[in-house]
This record gives structure tokens, C-alpha cells and sequence, in this order.
């Protein structure tokens, strides 16, 4: 299970982790620049191994720290890649919608998931390069969708040429994860440690547990000193 998000610093409520993951030249790196540093550039230079950068955005009344990893999709950094899965919160799984076999990848790349990442790990499919001429296009809207449908997560069309839907999808699954992390919360119950209180029903009126004390005596230089010891009953709720 992944590990709740941090609240250690003044500058942000919430620390959310989220992987890029998909095949090489699909846009992982654009899209992380483009939500990270709002600009776009094409002689991009192919990620190697890992590397990551830092959003704070506003999210329902709360800064969220996002930590952003982005990962190479080249399978001879799959070993280095895979190490990060189990301590990320949301994954977003990203493939060309001008490159049908990255489409087709993402099946594998799912599987990666659930050999590595954690079990309740938010996920959510991106279609990226959907500013392409549509006489470009290998892979329809539709089979994306249907694909989201099959594993039951969100989908997403996006360009970090043109910023369609970056922010949209960031924000979608960081809200996600929130939501996940709050209803967790929720459901865990505060330990209290209180005395028992009379119980009327059971006893007729009568406490139910009554302090007992014990009298201990000694003696130290021929005078004795009798002391008493209150022993109350705790009960742990």
C-alpha cells in the first residue's frame, strides 16, 4: 500500500507522486515540461533512465505538491524504471495516437504495474499527440476509450505541442488520489483511552468498576508507614 501523503512543510498540505510511463518517443518528457514549465520544445533529448520535476498547484482548498517522475521507456532502463513504481501514488500511462504499437504496448506496461506498483495505485490512460493531422492517426479515439473502459480507469487525448488536456489530466488524477487518501483517513479510528463510566443498564444505577486500593505498610526506623495505592480500571477503545 502506498505510503500517506506528507504533511511536513508550510508550503504545501499534500506530497502526491506520480510516473510517466510508456514506450520511448511518445511524449513523456513534453508532456512534463509542458505542465511543469509551460513551454514546448521538439529537439527534446530521449530521457535516460529517470528524472523528475516539482508542481505545487491548488486542488479544492489544498497546495498539492506533485513530484513528477518521467521514465525511460527504453527497454535496457526497464530494470531502473520499475524500482520506482512501489512508491507512486497515480501512473500515468502514455502512448502516441500516430504509433499504434505503443498502443499496443500498454498492455505490457499495465502488467509492469501490477507486478511492481501498489495494489490501490491510481491510473490513467493518455493518447498523446492528438494535434496530428487525423491522416496521421493509428489509433482512434475510440479504441483508446474502449481500452480505459477494459481496465476501468480515466482516459485522456492530449498535446504538448498545442497544451490540450495537460493540465486537465494532472489535475484528474491528482484529485483522484486525494479523494483515495481523504476516504482512507476517514476510516481510521482514533484510539482513546478513557476511565470506565457507571453502566446503568447492566448494574441498576451501580458504577460498574469501583477504584480498589491496597494498603501497604513498612517500617523504617522502627516507625511504621501505612500508604495507599489507588488502582483504577482503563479501558481501550
Amino acid at each position: 500500500m502506498a505510503a500517506p501523503p506528507v504533511r511536513a512543510r508550510a508550503d504545501y498540505d499534500y506530497l502526491i507522486k506520480l510516473l510517466l510511463i510508456g514506450d520511448s518517443g511518445v511524449g513523456k518528457s513534453c508532456l512534463l515540461l509542458r505542465f511543469s514549465d509551460g513551454s514546448f520544445t521538439t529537439s527534446f533529448i530521449t530521457t535516460i533512465g529517470i528524472d523528475f520535476k516539482i508542481r505545487t498547484i491548488e486542488l479544492d482548498g489544498r497546495r498539492i505538491k506533485l513530484q513528477i517522475w518521467d521514465t525511460a521507456g527504453q527497454e535496457r532502463f526497464r530494470t531502473i524504471t520499475t524500482a520506482y513504481y512501489r512508491g507512486a501514488m497515480g501512473i500515468l500511462l502514455v502512448y502516441d495516437v500516430t504509433d499504434e504499437s505503443s498502443f499496443n504496448n500498454i498492455r505490457n506496461w499495465i502488467r509492469n504495474i501490477e507486478q511492481h506498483a501498489s495494489d490501490n495505485v491510481n491510473k490513467i490512460l493518455v493518447g498523446n499527440k492528438a494535434d496530428m493531422d487525423e491522416s496521421k492517426r493509428a489509433v482512434p479515439t475510440s479504441k483508446g476509450q474502449a481500452l480505459a473502459d477494459e481496465y476501468g480507469i480515466k482516459f485522456f487525448e492530449t498535446s504538448a505541442k498545442t497544451n490540450l488536456n495537460v493540465e486537465e489530466v494532472f489535475f484528474s488524477i491528482a484529485r483522484d488520489i486525494k479523494q483515495r487518501i481523504s476516504e482512507t483517513d476517514s476510516r481510521a479510528e482514533p484510539q482513546t483511552i478513557r476511565i470506565n463510566q457507571p453502566d446503568q443498564a447492566a448494574n441498576g444505577g451501580q458504577a460498574a468498576q469501583k477504584s480498589a486500593c491496597s494498603c501497604l505498610a513498612a517500617t523504617i526506623g522502627g516507625r511504621q508507614i501505612a500508604g495507599y495505592i489507588g488502582r483504577f480500571i482503563l479501558n481501550v477503545q
